[in-house]
């Protein structure tokens, strides 16, 4: 079994468990009747603190035609990317507490942003209330099939640790921002491996794969269902997933322990969240109507093509205690990886 602190199995399982302090999680209950002047009035905002074309973004943009038949408004996506993601977050942290705007947000934006960052504009646990999850989230490492050196081509898990430990710093990862769980799992790989490659920061997911697929990058991690088509197409090489089982979006692609590669923490998980304040009232509908759209069959499908299962059956509370938990478990990874912002 893993020493690292989430597993997919375990992810999807939380829900029936019961955290210290907690009881077992009860069903989600079917939102209450709400009568002439209740939530909501008006359109309905979520930010995604990341650029177009990322999980983060795919994934709530799928749901959100779903939301708004269920809330009986408009829910609109509005990307706000920066700062690793947490400028958007942050912009809902201070946005009214009326149930106007939400962010769809992840493990980087909250858990990890909390130890990474020394002058951080918000507390993740303390300005933001956790509505619910939408999806759990391993990664694929991948590599550009071009812009090697000559002679050197990667074929395998084999050949990249061999080539990034005979030439140190020569090569560079890409990902969607300092403390971004692209990051991270790339700087615990090369920890894990004892190597050293250059960082680079982009606003999202998807100007990362491009770069990884023109060759200004050499290797990755990111969504299987992102980086399946590029796969397929030979523009990049999936060399292993970083979950215990293999994906069944690219079953062909070995697990890291099968490819001979060391554990190391990588994986993260998306959710809603409001500003704090929210009314209770407000976070249960907008919960509710979350875990209706996971539990429809043509999302739910979707979402497991693309790699990222749907985390259904928390209510805020529970999804309050998770992101808590995440807190304290990713604290000391981050220090670990040496990753600081200002």
């Amino acid at each position: 079994m893993s020493r690292f602190p989430l597993t997919r199995r375990a992810a999807l399982a939380l829900p029936a468990m019961a955290l210290p302090g907690l009881p077992a999680a009860p069903a989600l209950l079917p939102a209450p009747a709400w009568g002439q002047g209740a939530w909501p009035q008006g359109p309905v905002r979520i930010i995604v603190p990341f650029g177009a074309g990322g999980g983060t973004d795919v994934t709530i943009r799928l749901m959100a035609p779903r939301l708004s038949a269920i809330l009986g408004q408009p829910v609109v996506v509005e990307n706000r990317p920066g700062a690793g993601s947490t400028l958007g977050t942050d912009y809902v942290a201070k946005a009214p507490a009326d149930g106007s705007v939400f962010v769809h947000a992840t493990l980087s934006s909250t858990g990890i942003a909390r130890a990474l960052y020394r002058n951080l504009p918000y507390d993740p646990l303390r300005d933001l209330a956790a509505i619910a999850p939408t999806v759990f989230v391993p990664l694929v490492l991948a590599v550009a099939s071009k812009g090697w050196p000559p002679g050197l081509e990667i074929h395998d898990a084999r050949a990249l640790v061999a080539a990034l430990k005979a030439h140190p710093g020569r090569f560079q990862y890409g990902h969607n921002g300092i403390g971004a769980s692209g990051h991270l799992a790339c700087a615990n790989f090369l920890t894990s491996i004892g190597a050293e490659a250059v960082n680079v920061p982009y606003r999202g997911g998807a100007e990362t794969i491009t770069a990884l697929v023109k060759g200004e990058i050499q290797f990755m991690h990111d969504i299987t269902g992102l980086l399946e088509p590029h796969r397929a197409a030979g523009e990049v090489r999936c060399l292993f997933v970083t979950s215990p089982e293999r994906s069944a979006v690219m079953p062909m692609v070995p697990t890291a322990r099968e490819a001979g590669v060391p554990d190391y923490p990588a994986y993260s998980w998306f959710g809603l969240f409001g500003p704090a304040g929210t009314p209770p009232a407000i976070q249960a509908r907008m919960a509710g109507a979350i875990a209706r759209v996971l539990e429809e069959p043509a999302i739910a499908t979707r979402l497991a093509q693309m790699g990222t299962p749907a985390m259904t059956g928390y209510t805020p509370e529970r999804f309050t205690a998770f992101v808590a938990r995440e807190t304290e478990l990713w604290g000391p990874l981050v220090r670990a990886s040496g990753a600081e912002q200002n």
